[in-house]
């Protein structure tokens, strides 16, 4: 089963084509299950010359979670060729249904292997934060997804956008930073570092415990999406977003002239 499904999303991920939710095979509550599809196939996409860069956090806001029915957020693998610059164009085409919004992202300099990891551990592990924009995607048709067909489909990653200037954590207050996403210069998302977990280093806490109990843990050199800041919004031909993040600066994702 869990050889089937892995194909089948590996299959939409090559084709571009969306399948019907996996939650018809897995039990909606399987996390280990859909974890095991995603391993699958993030091991699949190694061998295939994919290079891992980090990970993603999803599920972080409350008001998802429970629409969902879960107490936890999720995680997905970030590949190099998933990364675009600041300002970059990405083809919307390149996507089946893609969504995006914004987030604090965390560059390591330190292994997080710990087991049990402490926020202090986290600041201590952080080169530098950065603004980011996720595109997220699903090759579940009409993101009629559940917990178990997020997982299994690697988190509903599509790519990722950083911005340029590193800033050091002793320079931002990740829970209390403003975020304002526009498009064109008309505000389609809002939030704060609060609305992530209550934190954005809480997300992160989160994310190198789980990491470090599968024995695959955060290394330095990782990228952490820590979670999105506000609701996400659809993502068309010929669009410009910016999200704008106090301390931490903006970052431009555009699709078409």
């Amino acid at each position: 089963m869990i050889g089937r499904i892995a194909d089948r999303l590996h299959e939409a991920h090559r084709t571009g084509v969306a399948i019907a939710p996996v939650r018809e095979e897995l039990p909606a509550d399987d996390a280990a299950s859909a974890y095991a599809v995603q391993r699958r196939n993030t091991e699949r996409w190694a061998a295939e010359g994919r290079r891992r860069v980090g990970y993603k956090i999803g599920l972080t806001s409350g008001a998802v979670q429970r629409q969902l029915g879960v107490s936890q957020p999720d995680f997905g693998t970030l590949f190099a060729d998933m990364a675009h610059a600041d300002g970059a164009e990405v083809d919307p085409g390149s996507f089946i249904a893609p969504r995006v919004e914004a987030e604090v992202a965390l560059v390591l300099d330190r292994d997080l292997d710990l087991g049990r990891h402490t926020v202090a551990d986290v600041i201590r592990a952080t080169a530098f934060a950065l603004p980011a924009l996720e595109i997220v995607d699903s090759r579940i048709a009409d993101w009629d997804i559940g917990l178990v067909d997020t997982v299994a489909d690697n988190g509903s990653c599509g790519a990722f956008v950083l911005g340029t200037v590193p800033v050091p954590l002793a320079l931002v207050n990740l829970r209390g930073c403003a975020m304002t996403l526009t498009r064109y210069g008309e505000t389609v998302s809002q939030g704060s570092g609060a609305d992530c977990l209550g934190h954005p280093l809480t997300a992160a806490v989160w994310l190198a415990d789980t990491l470090s109990a599968l024995g695959t843990p955060l290394r330095a050199g990782d990228t952490v999406l820590t979670g999105a800041l506000g609701p996400m919004t659809g993502l068309g031909p010929v669009q410009s977003f910016t999200a704008q993040i106090t301390g931490l600066g903006s970052v431009t994702v555009r699709t078409g002239k």
